[in-house]
């Protein structure tokens, strides 16, 4: 049996397609930090066990939404992610079979309105299927994981990934990874200077458009190189007006 996981905050734009998704599955739980929007509603929609709690970070908010899961197997899909129907065939036949403890899978995600196979997204293994006694999220506030002791599988088909809607979710994004990218690099002790920002920036940027092959992605692979690099920008950025404000 299968529960799945899924934390908020904020989505009324994709929960409900997400949820709809895995409306199959035999129990889901999400956990919401705080919503303001009609996103809690929209989830009681399609469970009963929608908890409403602080923010304490990626990583730990996961890590509560696994706890409360009862069954043997669980998914961990995100807000803006979507299982498709050969998906859901292909993990119902996994849980059956398989001896393995966890499963990676391909995630293909969109961008603007373009399913993007280029630029280091694709085809973005990601390990969210798993059996709850082996596995674990790892305690970091961004680019959580999950660990799992034991074999792991690969599966076939994607997971559905709508990462920018539009322009106002790129900048939404950029604004907020930045800011917990420079979080973890200074809880780590990361040095960071005006020029070392610029270089990081112009590195992202020809790294996704030229060595990972986004200009192959056509007007959307630019943006993406863009956005990646903004992202890598501001990100040091931050954190060197951190280290700046910390020494006043």
């Amino acid at each position: 049996m299968l529960s799945v996981v899924v934390i908020t905050k904020n989505e009324s734009r994709h929960i409900a397609r997400c949820l709809a998704s895995v409306a199959w599955a035999d129990e889901i739980i999400v956990f919401d930090s705080g919503s303001d929007d009609d996103t809690v509603a929209i989830c009681q929609q399609y469970t009963d066990q929608v908890f409403v709690t602080d923010w304490p970070g990626f990583g730990l908010q996961k890590q509560r939404a696994l706890a409360k899961a009862q069954h043997d197997w669980v998914l961990s899909i995100d807000a803006d992610e979507e299982i498709s129907a050969a998906l859901k065939i292909e993990i119902q036949q996994a849980l059956q079979n398989s001896e393995a403890q966890g499963f990676e899978i391909p995630r293909l995600s969109s961008y603007c309105g373009r399913e993007i196979k280029h630029g280091g997204w694709w085809p973005d293994y990601v390990l969210r299927l798993f059996r709850r006694e082996a596995g674990h999220f790892s305690e970091v506030v961004v680019h959580e994981r999950v660990v799992v002791h034991g074999k792991i599988d690969r599966l076939r088909n994607p997971i559905l990934h709508e990462s920018y809607i539009d322009l106002e979710e790129v900048l939404n994004k950029t604004n907020s990874y930045s800011s917990l990218g420079a979080s973890k690099l200074f809880a780590q002790g990361e040095s960071a200077s005006l020029g070392l920002a610029i270089a990081k920036g112009f590195w992202t940027f020809f790294r996704t458009y030229f060595i990972k092959l986004a200009i192959l992605d056509g007007p959307q692979g630019l943006m993406l190189a863009i956005s990646n690099a903004e992202v890598s920008y501001y990100k040091y950025l931050k954190l060197w007006d951190m280290h700046r404000l910390s020494k006043q």
